[in-house]
């Protein structure tokens, strides 16, 4: 079996370490920093999955929850329908589902991704919505402010604006920086592989 695995993120209400949970070593890891709304076939790693698949040298993927897919139902069955006809098994972990049994397409996979994916898109909508509300109240209230780039910061300045790397780089310490990179990141906080090399720098010498 040839293994892989998706990891979407797109804003700090998503664990990135609860996706990395039940990674095993012989996975190959596909990360994703993106929004659920662009389609799988367009993200960076997405294409670099469907590319594998075609290849043969992936014939297993997890995903912790659907969510990670897609936001869109069109595009979760679209992609779901692709993997299935080329012979591959999703595991959906979160639900303990897998789209093949004994060789055969299990239908209460596909049922019950159907339905998850329109509840998906109508989380999506609200939660945008949800948030265009509060960046209008915090405008009238004159609180909102952009991030401030271009600075340079002493050590300590710097493990400080970056703890989510930190935490990331302990919990993970065998992936790669540009790995690292990714799973540090959200909508609200961006780091580069850079970056991580120059925390870990930091840690390395403070340890």
């Amino acid at each position: 079996m040839k293994k892989a695995r998706y990891i979407r993120q797109s804003s700090k209400s998503q664990t990135n370490l609860r996706q990395l949970a039940k990674a095993h070593s012989d996975e190959t890891l596909f990360i994703d920093i993106i929004s659920g709304s662009i389609p799988f076939a367009e993200r960076p790693e997405g294409k670099k999955l469907i590319e594998a698949v075609e290849a043969g040298s992936i014939n297993y993927i997890s995903f912790h929850d659907l969510s990670r897919a897609g936001r869109s139902t069109i595009d979760v069955l679209t992609t779901l329908s692709f993997f299935q006809n080329k012979g591959v098994i999703v595991k959906i972990e979160n639900l303990g589902l897998e789209s093949i049994i004994n060789g055969k397409s299990n239908p209460i996979f596909s049922l019950i991704c159907s339905v998850l994916s329109e509840i998906n898109s109508l989380e999506r909508t609200t939660l945008l919505e949800r948030q265009a509300e509060g960046v209008y109240q915090a405008k009238l209230r004159n609180v909102y402010k952009g991030r401030v780039k271009g600075t340079t910061d002493s050590p300590e300045l710097t493990c400080e604006k970056h703890k989510r790397t930190i935490k990331v780089l302990k919990s993970n310490p065998t992936l790669s920086l540009r790995d690292i990179a990714k799973l540090a990141s959200d909508i609200d906080y961006k780091v580069s592989a850079n970056t991580v090399k120059k925390v870990k720098a930091i840690l390395n010498e403070t340890n």
